[in-house]
């Protein structure tokens, strides 16, 4: 029973030592949140068990859970570089797929038909706003600066107010408000399911997304000209690591410990 009780403490130290290691390989990625493993025990007994007499059995995953803190915030000076600063998700839209994705990496630029994109092409999602500015609608849309305005002037450039508010200019030097970044928000974020590129998508635990602007109710406000970084502390993970090389290797010492006393018994001379 030893080796398989100690198995299982291998089998997590490996696995916490991998959540580790992907912390630390994301140290210096844009928008990524680092994870923590938890651990429970595992215990043989029934109802009719002496409860003097349960020994525990080892160990399993209990959970791996995703730390959503702010990371720090660096200064870019691209416009289209947006963090939030606060609570809240980028909201993006696959136009392909049409699957909904949710970050914290505020890295977007703008395509061939105006639309504000990420590096693989899901569009930003804002919401709708009258000639004053004024949200108009809580279901999001595409942002989109359009090429030319209402009197024929090309498009020039697009800014992003601190409201969320995103303004395209034209060369007559007239703006229009194309509309405020869409935030969504959840009851449960660390039940969002990792897909990747620093990106997530709504599960059953984490509920569906709450929409609203920046800087209303629970939402952050906007940086424009920023970007935030991972919120992974160096110093922290490489504790961690020694801590989980040190689990591992007692747990090895367990199995070889229990290996010489089954030859100590096979070897008994009756």
């Amino acid at each position: 029973m030893s080796f398989y009780t100690s198995l299982n403490g291998l089998k997590n130290a490996q696995t916490e030592l991998s959540v580790i290691a992907n912390n630390l390989a994301n140290a210096e990625t844009t928008g990524f949140k680092k994870s923590r493993i938890n651990f429970a025990d595992i215990v043989a007994g029934t109802a009719s068990t002496n409860p003097k007499l349960v020994k525990g059995i080892g160990s399993t995953v209990l959970s791996i859970d995703q730390n959503f803190t702010l990371g720090p915030i660096q200064q870019t000076g691209s416009s289209l570089d947006i963090a939030i600063n606060g609570e809240g998700f980028f909201t993006k839209v696959n136009p392909v797929s049409g699957k909904t994705f949710y970050t914290r990496n505020g890295n977007f630029g703008m395509d061939g038909g105006g639309f504000v994109t990420d590096a693989q092409g899901s569009r930003l999602q804002v919401l709708p706003v009258d000639a004053a500015g004024n949200v108009t609608s809580t279901t999001p849309i595409d942002a989109q600066a359009p090429l030319t305005n209402g009197a024929g002037s090309d498009f020039v450039a697009v800014i992003v107010k601190t409201d969320g508010g995103i303004v395209a200019s034209y060369a007559d030097g007239s703006t229009s408000e194309i509309g405020k970044v869409a935030l969504g928000g959840f009851v449960a974020p660390s039940g969002l399911l990792q897909v990747g590129g620093q990106d997530w998508q709504a599960t059953g635990i984490s509920g569906t997304a709450a929409y609203g602007q920046p800087g209303a109710a629970r939402f952050g406000t906007i940086l424009s000209g920023s970007l935030e970084g991972s919120n992974v502390d160096i110093a922290e993970e490489m504790v961690g690591l020694i801590t989980a090389q040190r689990y591992f290797q007692a747990n090895a010492k367990a199995i070889d410990t229990a290996t010489q006393l089954s030859q100590t018994i096979v070897n008994l001379r009756t």
